[in-house]
C-alpha cells in the first residue's frame, strides 16, 4: 500500500472516530443536517444583502458545575456547541466562518473532547461551515473587510441571547434588574459586544440582526416541528403521570421531580422553564414556582411544565383535583371553561388572523354562557368577564391567541397577520375568580398545517371523565415513595 493512500485511510478513520467523540460523545447534532443550517444562513445572506457582514457571538462558559448549552441564536445558524465561539457571515461571498478558542488539553482530559480551533478540518466536515479559525483572528478579518468600502454594514443581535430555560422576556427582565441595581449597572453581554464592535471598527454601521432572526424563526421546518412534537410528547407524558401519581399529602415538588425523571429518561437536555406546580390558591399566581406546599384533598391543582429537547421547547398545562374527583364548584367552573376553550381550538386554521378566530370563538362562548348556571354570583360574574374580555380582545386587529413556541418557550416574533403553515403557538386563556383566588387555565401546543391545525398535546386528557380515569390508576410516586432519611 502506498504511503499516501495509507495516510488517507488513517485520516478518514480519525475523522470518523472524532465525529462521535471520545467515549461516544457526539460533537455535532444529529437532530438537523448541515444542509438545514446552511439554508438558514442563506436566508440571512438574502436579508442582509451583498454589502454587509453579520457576526454572532456564542454563549460563554457556564458558571459552576453546569453543562454548557449554546445560545439559541448561535445554534440556529450553525449547530456548533462550543463556548466562546463566533460566527461571521459574508453577504457577498455567502460564506460562513467559525471562530473557536484553542484547545484546552487539561479541560479535555477532565471533561472529554470539545471542539476547538485545532479541529478546523473536523468542524468543516461535520458542519459544512466553509472556514474555521482561532478566535483571535476575528478582529483581523473584520479589519480586512473594513478596507473594502462596499462592506459598510455589520449586523449582530442586539437582544439578549436565549440560554438554558430562557425566553427573551425573562432575559430582558434580568438585564433591567441589573441596570436598576445601583451597585451593579452592568450592560448585557450583547450590549457590551456591540459597544466593542463600535469602538474598534467605527467605520462599520452596526445594525441589529435580531429582527431578521426573529422572522426566520417564526415559521418552523419539518425537522423543527419534529423536535417540538417530541418535547410536547414528553410534557404530556409527565402531566399524565402527574395525574396518576397525585395524592393528598404529597408536596408539589414531588410532581416536579417525577416530571424531570420522565424528561431526562427520554433524552431531554433540560427543562424549558421552571415547573409550575400550583395547588389550591397558589394557582392564582401565573408563574408560581416555589413548589413547597403540601397538597390537600379538595385542592384544584395546576401543572404547567415542559422539557428542552435538542434546543426546542413545548408548553402544556392541565388541571386536576388532588383527591381524584372533581367537586361541585370545580365541575361547575371547569365545564364552562372547557367548553369555551374547545371553541377556540375548533376555530384555529391557516389563512385567518387571530382576531377572526377570536371573534368566531367569542360567539360560541356567548352561547355557552347563556346556557350555563352558576351556584354563586361571583362565579357568574367571572364567567361573564371571561367571555366579554375575549370578545373585546377580538376587536383589536393586532391581538394574538397565545404565544409562539420553538427554541424558546415564549418564542420570538411579533407577527399578527394570517396564520401560515409551520407556525407553532399555544393558547392559554384563564378564567379568574378573585373572591376565592381561583384560576383555571389549560394550555396546548398548536401547529398550523396546510389544511388546518394540529394540536400536538391533544392526547393529554382535558375532559373531566378522562382526567378522573387516569387519576384512578396507580402512579410512579406510589411505586417509589419518598426515602426515609436519617435524622440526628
Amino acid at each position: 500500500m502506498r504511503l499516501s493512500k495509507a495516510l488517507f485511510i488513517v485520516s478518514c478513520l480519525l475523522l470518523a472516530t472524532l465525529s462521535i467523540g471520545q467515549e461516544g460523545m457526539v460533537l455535532f447534532t444529529k437532530d438537523f443536517t448541515p444542509e438545514e443550517f446552511a439554508s438558514r444562513r442563506s436566508r440571512v445572506y438574502d436579508a442582509i444583502g451583498a454589502n454587509a457582514l453579520s457576526v454572532v457571538q456564542g454563549a460563554p462558559s457556564p458558571t459552576g458545575y453546569v453543562r454548557f448549552r449554546q445560545s439559541n441564536e448561535f445554534y440556529y445558524l450553525c449547530g456548533i456547541e462550543a463556548p466562546h465561539a463566533y460566527l461571521l457571515l459574508d453577504g457577498s461571498q455567502r460564506r460562513a466562518t467559525l471562530y473557536l478558542p484553542h484547545r484546552h488539553e487539561g479541560r479535555e482530559r477532565s471533561e472529554g473532547k470539545l471542539l476547538s480551533a485545532e479541529d478546523a478540518q473536523l468542524v468543516q466536515e461535520l458542519s459544512g461551515i466553509e472556514a474555521v479559525y482561532p478566535t483571535e483572528m476575528l478582529g483581523e478579518h473584520l479589519a480586512r473587510y473594513a478596507r473594502t468600502a462596499a462592506k459598510n454594514a455589520l449586523y449582530t443581535p442586539f437582544s439578549p441571547g436565549e440560554g438554558f430555560a430562557t425566553s427573551r422576556d425573562l432575559a430582558l427582565r434580568a438585564i433591567s434588574d441589573m441596570s436598576n441595581d445601583p451597585w451593579d449597572g452592568r450592560p448585557s453581554r450583547e450590549g457590551h459586544f456591540v459597544n466593542v464592535l463600535r469602538a474598534r471598527f467605527p467605520h462599520y454601521e452596526i445594525k441589529n440582526l435580531t429582527p431578521i432572526l426573529d422572522e426566520l424563526r417564526l415559521v418552523k421546518s419539518p425537522a423543527e416541528i419534529a423536535m417540538i412534537r417530541k418535547a410536547t410528547q414528553l410534557s404530556g407524558l409527565a402531566l399524565m403521570e402527574g395525574m396518576h401519581s397525585t395524592r393528598p399529602g404529597q408536596f408539589e415538588y414531588e410532581l416536579d421531580a417525577m416530571a424531570k425523571f420522565i424528561y431526562y429518561r427520554n433524552g431531554a437536555q433540560g427543562e424549558a422553564y421552571y415547573s409550575l406546580v400550583a395547588s389550591g390558591t397558589n394557582a392564582w399566581y401565573g408563574h408560581y414556582n416555589a413548589g413547597k406546599r403540601q397538597m390537600q384533598a379538595g385542592d384544584f391543582l395546576l401543572m404547567d411544565f415542559a422539557p428542552d429537547v435538542g434546543y426546542y421547547m413545548s408548553d402544556v398545562t392541565r388541571m386536576w383535583p388532588v383527591n381524584g374527583e372533581f367537586n361541585s364548584w370545580q365541575r361547575e367552573l371547569y365545564d364552562f371553561y372547557l367548553g369555551c376553550y374547545q371553541a377556540i381550538l375548533k376555530a384555529i386554521r391557516p389563512g385567518v388572523t387571530a382576531a377572526t378566530i377570536k371573534q368566531e370563538a367569542a360567539t360560541v362562548m356567548a352561547g355557552i354562557l347563556a346556557q350555563s348556571r352558576f351556584s354563586k354570583p361571583h362565579y357568574e360574574a367571572a364567567a361573564r368577564q371571561f367571555v366579554e374580555s375575549y370578545r373585546t380582545s377580538a376587536e383589536n386587529p393586532d391581538t394574538y391567541l397565545g404565544h409562539w413556541v420553538g427554541m424558546a418557550t415564549h418564542d420570538v416574533g411579533t407577527y399578527t397577520g394570517p396564520l401560515r403553515p409551520g407556525m407553532v403557538f399555544t393558547i392559554e386563556p384563564a378564567i379568574r375568580v378573585p373572591e376565592e383566588k381561583i384560576n383555571i387555565r389549560l394550555e396546548d401546543v398548536i401547529v398550523i398545517t396546510e389544511t388546518g391545525a394540529e394540536n400536538l398535546s391533544d392526547f393529554v386528557p382535558m375532559d373531566r371523565a378522562g382526567i378522573e380515569k387516569v387519576m384512578a390508576e396507580k402512579g410512579l410516586l406510589e411505586t417509589y415513595p419518598p426515602a426515609q432519611l436519617m435524622s440526628n
